[in-house]
């Protein structure tokens, strides 16, 4: 239970939860292990010596840590039968006595460059990216320093999305009122709030789904979209209040090449920021960042310069990233997860996502609508190719696997 629930909190998909409780299960002593994993619960039962004790778990404490899945990940990859339970405690004592690897003005940084990396991809310029950088940098300082008081989810990202999309608001219009700038930097408000995408949920969710973990997959999806709702509202409020126009902007003009190797630079920035985000190591970010990189680029090009629908576009992206994650995982030894979510993180649209939002909102259904659709398929199109590239790799994803029979696990593990 104490490993699930440590797994569970730092935002691991339900099969790794439950497939790691049964690998210590079996390394201790216990004969059969079957577990039942929500986003927040785990229901539990084990049986040993004839009997059996069931018991229910509970985290709060919804995050992201990559650095703490991997470890725990090595932990479970090095288990043997015979280990003692108080083995199995130290080990996770120490684990979990870890601190995180970057402290506060890191962690802020990397949102308000992820945040400005996205802004040019979203066809920003330079006054959007340098705007939406302090914007998102203020924002991640509030929601880092209100998480850390344990506050309520909703209310922290509807708080963090008014004052990110305030924040743009005023200096822009600050700017314009000096005669700085022009009207034509409204659209880049979006971006200033994207560092509140619950991007890791969402994969996870998905990957839950695919796996026919489904309570896990439709509680965590429900969560990803109570906080889309309280961020879609506070971005409302504030653009209708201030009449501010969010429709997308035409962005700068530039040459190919330009364009191809700032699309470069953005995609490597934001894919870097939202993995130290994740509490990824520096080899781990640099390497989801080099990946996302080339595929979101070669994904841009391929439906700038040819006729392939963008979801299909995303979905190639997406299996590209699968297969170089689970590479990669192999020759480092990291997670493909760790590796996988901050390079496809980037291709979530979140801009039509809170634009339709605020055409919802704002009675313009038809346009709402339209973005919600192609968000839709855009994410399940991001759902798709991972999981097909880990069918590819992963014998226990390609075929179901049962998790309560722990020493048939245990045992083609180790043989592998």
């Amino acid at each position: 239970m104490r490993l699930g629930l440590a797994l569970l909190g730092s935002g691991a998909g339900a099969f790794r939860v439950k497939d790691s409780m049964s690998r210590l299960a079996h390394a201790v002593g216990i004969e059969s292990h079957r577990g039942q994993v929500t986003f927040t619960e785990i229901t539990t039962t084990s049986f040993a010596n004839g009997t059996f004790r069931t018991e229910i778990g509970e985290t709060r404490r919804a995050g992201v840590d990559a650095d703490k899945i991997d470890r725990l990940r090595e932990f479970v990859r090095g288990l043997r039968p015979g280990m003692s339970v108080e083995d199995a405690h130290a080990a996770l004592d120490e684990i979990e006595s870890a601190r995180p690897l970057y402290g506060a003005v890191a962690n802020m940084l990397a949102a308000a460059f992820a945040c400005a990396g996205f802004a040019f991809l979203n066809k920003g310029g330079l006054v959007e990216c340098l705007v939406v950088f302090f914007a998102a940098l203020v924002g991640q300082a509030t929601r880092r320093q209100m998480m850390h008081r344990h506050m309520n989810h909703f209310g922290v990202w509807m708080l963090c999305g008014a004052l990110g999309t305030l924040i743009y608001t005023s200096f822009v219009t600050a700017l314009n009122w000096f005669g700085w700038v022009d009207h034509n930097h409204q659209a880049g408000v979006i971006s200033a709030i994207l560092f509140l995408v619950p991007g890791f949920p969402l994969v996870t969710g998905i990957l839950d789904l695919v796996r026919m973990d489904l309570l896990a997959g439709i509680t965590r999806l429900s969560y990803v979209t109570v906080l889309l709702a309280s961020t879609g509202i506070a971005v409302w409020a504030v653009s209708a209040s201030l009449h501010w126009d969010v429709n997308p902007s035409v962005g700068p003009e530039l040459s190919p090449v330009v364009l191809n190797l700032l699309r470069i630079l953005a995609s490597f920035i934001a894919s870097f920021g939202f993995a130290m985000l994740f509490n990824s190591p520096l080899k781990v970010a640099s390497a989801a960042a080099g990946i996302a990189a080339v595929t979101n680029t070669g994904r841009l090009l391929l439906v700038d310069h040819t006729a392939i629908v963008s979801q299909a576009a995303v979905g190639l992206a997406a299996l590209f990233i699968g297969l170089l994650a689970s590479l990669l995982s192999i020759l480092w030894r990291y997670s493909r997860v760790t590796l996988s979510v901050p390079a496809v993180v980037i291709m979530i649209p979140g801009v039509p996502l809170y634009r339709a939002l605020t055409a919802m909102s704002n009675g313009e259904v038809t346009s709402a609508l339209a973005q919600v659709v192609q968000v839709v398929f855009v994410v399940c199109a991001i759902g798709v190719g991972l999981a097909v590239s880990r069918m590819i790799t992963d014998r226990g994803w390609a075929f179901d696997q049962d998790t309560t029979r722990t020493r048939r696990i245990f045992t083609d593990v180790a043989a592998r």
